[in-house]
């Protein structure tokens, strides 16, 4: 038989130790944990710095080096570069999934194209090739475009195509959450005379910018590609022409359409999906 006074201690010390595991749990967890640094990155092209924020995963014990595949992330019309980080978590995902975020300056209204008629606009050239080499000389990443991916929201979705379009030597695969996938849709233009100039006058330089008009570049590429839209979505028009034209070019991609409108409440929820892709795209291909 064990006495009271003896059972009280042995609880006491079972409780102490569950504590000390605990804390060295949550210590280790911290150690551990993805980074999250904000960085300056110069554009030749534009002449000029630009902000980025970079999510690390957490890095092996000892001094093994690990070179990780890269998830270039686009902001929305008259976003920024903080706008994933400020609506989310990233670390978790970065971790979870063992990749780098990288979420650039796209210009408030800048569409990730290289204007001919605004200098200082020319994200283009800023995110497919300065970016990139900017990640490929400062982090260990995988750097082929078979482990780049592009993903964005609303203009960022129409970066995220558009790029993997003009640039499949550099992107092996994009995904696309409500994006704009036509830039002749005279009710959200928003900003695109400024880059693109009038309309009217260059409709067939518009035309040749948009989605819609590029993807029959990515024929015969094997690249992954993920649309997905809200059902209430302003945007799910131009993202059912496009799931109909990939199917008339036999181009393989996932779409799906979900409840949902043009929030953050939907992207938030719709990222992860995104990563999930591309982090089975990649093992398929390796």
């Amino acid at each position: 038989m064990i006495c009271p006074e003896c059972s009280q201690v042995n609880k006491q010390i079972k409780h102490t130790i569950c504590n000390i595991f605990l804390i060295s749990f949550i210590f280790a967890t911290l150690l551990s944990a993805a980074t999250l640094d904000t960085v300056m990155i110069h554009s030749q092209a534009m002449h000029k710095d630009l902000r980025a924020v970079v999510v690390i995963p957490d890095l092996p014990a000892g001094n093994m080096v690990v070179h990780y595949p890269v998830v270039y992330l686009l902001h929305g019309w008259s976003g920024s570069y903080r706008d994933w980080s400020g609506h989310m978590d990233l670390k978790p995902l970065a971790d979870k999934y063992r990749l780098i975020i990288v979420c650039p300056d796209g210009g408030y209204a800048g569409w990730y194209i290289d204007s001919p008629y605004k200098k200082d606009s020319q994200y283009e050239t800023y995110i497919a090739r300065e970016v990139v080499q900017y990640m490929d000389e400062h982090y260990t990443t995988l750097a082929d475009a078979d482990h780049r991916a592009l993903c964005g929201l609303s203009m960022g979705g129409h970066g995220a195509i558009s790029l993997l379009c003009k640039y499949p030597g550099v992107f092996g695969a994009a995904g696309s959450m409500s994006g704009v996938m036509e830039l002749n849709d005279p009710e959200h233009r928003a900003g695109l005379h400024e880059v693109l100039g009038d309309f009217e006058s260059n409709q067939l330089l518009w035309g040749k910018n948009s989605c819609l008009y590029l993807v029959y570049k990515l024929k015969n590429k094997n690249k992954g590609l993920l649309f997905d839209c809200g059902l209430e979505d302003f945007c799910l028009d131009g993202n059912r022409k496009i799931h109909q034209k990939l199917i008339e070019l036999d181009i393989a991609h996932d779409y799906y359409e979900r409840p949902g409108q043009h929030r953050w409440e939907y992207w938030v929820n719709a990222l992860e999906f995104h990563l999930l892709f591309f982090t089975k795209f990649w093992q398929k291909n390796n």
